[in-house]
């Protein structure tokens, strides 16, 4: 069974400035990002589980509703799992938490610090992580690169999530993108904390950035830490895997082994579920 641990649903009315025409701008004309489950299911694997998650990055242009998300899970909850989002530089976040947890039934937490610019490691957010770590709600934190300009790469780095783990422990962590382009300290921050881990979603079209990041991987002995995401609706289930088989065939550089493909298959079907503790 494939786990997808990173796919969206945008709502049209969740997306503002400067979100719209940055995304213009960067992909070289408007960007649909439609969200239906009949297109997931058709470009995925026959059962494939998924996470979906919103956002919420008032400064960013992104506000998308957690009741959205859980409308949409609860239509497909044999294959859905929905998170809340939050935007802790905002009024009532705390009120969003417990409202998206307790009432809507979402069970993980999508975190986007860059697009929302604050900085995830300050201790003023510990109330946030101090309820995920009792709770068992595993975040989703977005690391790496955007384009939205408004947003302070500095906050994207994933050495900042590298405080709130020795801080909370038993706190269940994805850093999304493998952090690029600072896969090498996302590889650093999972490879000494239990349960963090990085997703390997939109990294298939840089195909030598991949494969570099995953040679990485596979030198520090932390594959078994990276998980399948796609970041539907900029790509699919499918495209992804194919990506990731495809870079995993790239023979060698000369004087260094290939990849094991072995491993590579081993992220495609991983059981994020049970890492995560959504099973």
């Amino acid at each position: 069974m494939i786990v997808d641990v990173h796919s969206h649903l945008f709502p049209d009315a969740a997306l503002a400035e400067p979100f719209r025409s940055d995304a213009a701008r960067a992909h070289g004309g408007e960007v649909d990002l439609t969200v239906t489950f009949a297109h997931y299911a058709a470009s995925a694997p026959a059962g494939t589980r998924t996470v979906v998650v919103g956002g919420k990055a008032r400064r960013s242009g992104l506000w998308v509703d957690d009741a959205a998300v859980a409308g949409y899970v609860r239509a497909h909850e044999d294959r859905l799992i929905g998170y809340l989002a939050l935007d802790p530089t905002q009024p009532g976040w705390r009120d969003d938490l417990e409202h998206g947890h307790q009432d809507l039934g979402l069970r993980g937490i999508k975190l986007m610090p860059m697009y929302a610019g604050f900085d995830p490691a300050d201790r003023a957010y510990d109330d946030l992580y101090t309820y995920a770590e009792r709770h068992r709600l595993p975040l989703l934190v977005h690391t790496g690169t955007t384009f939205v300009a408004a947003a302070p790469l500095r906050y994207a780095m994933p050495v900042h999530l590298d405080d709130v783990a020795i801080r909370f422990p038993e706190l269940r962590m994805v850093l999304a993108h493998l952090g690029h382009p600072f896969e090498g300290e996302c590889l650093a921050v999972i490879r000494k904390h239990p349960h963090v881990y990085a997703d390997v979603s939109a990294l298939h079209y840089r195909p030598f950035q991949l494969w570099h990041s995953l040679r990485l991987a596979q030198d520090y002995g932390v594959t078994h830490k990276l998980l399948f995401g796609s970041d539907y609706p900029f790509t699919t289930v499918n495209a992804s895997i194919a990506g990731l088989r495809r870079v995993a065939r790239v023979p060698g550089i000369a004087g260094l082994d290939a990849l094991d493909e072995a491993a590579i298959d081993a992220v495609i079907n991983r059981d994020a579920l049970a890492l995560l503790g959504l099973d």
